[in-house]
């Protein structure tokens, strides 16, 4: 099947696309995030309107928040200075901004926005975008010096790896293999670009019993490139395509256990700060007595990087 035809087959599946308001984001947090060197940033993450990633990875529930259209010129520095004006005292150390699809791709983000976003920026420490591999290259430069330029703001691009399951990689329909994504990191390194990665806990097509040794192989991947973080990300279902996947046994959710599991792995590997992405995490199966004091658990240790004694439960053992 072609990569069209598998695009299309992935999409036939999905239920219907909630409206999406291009000039108003989804929303906006702050949250406390470790840096490589230990400090801890304040970090405004707002998570943008706009056009949906071409890519259509099987695993992908991002496409509901996006657009069938292109981005509208003016909408995304609108979306960022509404969020900023409702910001509170101290204003945050970095600025996220998260479209849900590929920062340097023209049409989710009009190239005549990157100055007005560039200025938008530029009075962080450092601001971070999301983009696919291949979009990284002289757009990905460009803006790091419009931010540069405005006060010594550096950039950091985030990017998916997902996983270096070999099999798994070459079904997720994301386009990507490891050349590619090492020449990306590769490239951002040597105009001076930070990296941030994401790795996938339960991709589809990896053994349940192998999960949490490919999640911890993808992260000591991304690291040995000079990755300044790495976040694991539990893979949700929803979209239909993964769903139809654990009906044929090619995915099982993953659990909190597992989640537990490659974040102690993690601890201390290189400089490179590892955390687990907790969005959504009580929809996670386990436990109901000790689900709380878990994710707590995880949560301190994704802003200190220190292990923890797993949290002990009569009900289930922590299982």
């Amino acid at each position: 099947m072609s990569v069209a035809a598998e695009a299309r087959r992935i999409r036939a599946l999905r239920p219907p696309k909630p409206y999406v308001d291009p000039f108003a984001a989804h929303g906006s947090t702050v949250d406390e995030e470790r840096r490589p060197d230990g400090t801890i940033e304040r970090a405004l993450t707002v998570f943008l309107a706009g056009a949906e990633c071409p890519f259509t990875c099987a695993f992908c529930d991002l496409w509901r928040y996006t657009t069938d259209a292109p981005t509208p010129p003016g909408a995304l520095p609108h979306q960022v200075e509404a969020a900023l004006g409702a910001l509170g005292a101290p204003r945050p150390d970095r600025l996220k901004l998260y479209n849900a699809s590929n920062f340097f791709d023209p049409r989710a983000v009009p190239r005549a926005d990157l100055p007005a976003l560039a200025a938008l920026g530029g009075s962080f420490r450092g601001v971070t975008v999301e983009s696919h591999a291949s979009t990284v290259g002289a757009d990905s430069v460009a803006f790091a010096r419009a931010l540069g330029s405005t006060g010594g703001t550096r950039l950091e691009v985030a990017m998916g790896l997902e996983t270096v399951h070999p099999i798994a990689a070459a079904r997720l329909n994301k386009r990507l293999d490891l050349a590619r994504f090492d020449a990306a990191t590769a490239f951002l390194g040597e105009h001076d670009i930070d990296v941030r990665v994401f790795a996938l806990l339960g991709a589809p097509h990896v053994p349940d019993d192998a999960s949490v040794e490919w999640a911890v192989r993808t992260v000591e991947h991304a690291a040995a490139r000079g990755a300044a973080l790495v976040c694991v990300i539990p893979v949700r279902g929803g979209n239909g395509e993964m769903e139809r996947l654990a009906s044929l046994g090619a995915f099982v959710p993953p659990t909190l256990a597992q989640l537990e599991a490659v974040l102690d792995a993690c601890v201390g590997i290189g400089s490179t700060a590892v955390t687990v992405d907790l969005w959504d995490a009580d929809r996670i199966a386990t436990c109901d007595d000790c689900r709380s004091a878990r994710v707590e658990r995880l949560r301190r240790m994704n802003v200190t990087g220190r292990a923890e004694p797993r949290v002990s439960c009569a009900t289930c053992g922590g299982a």
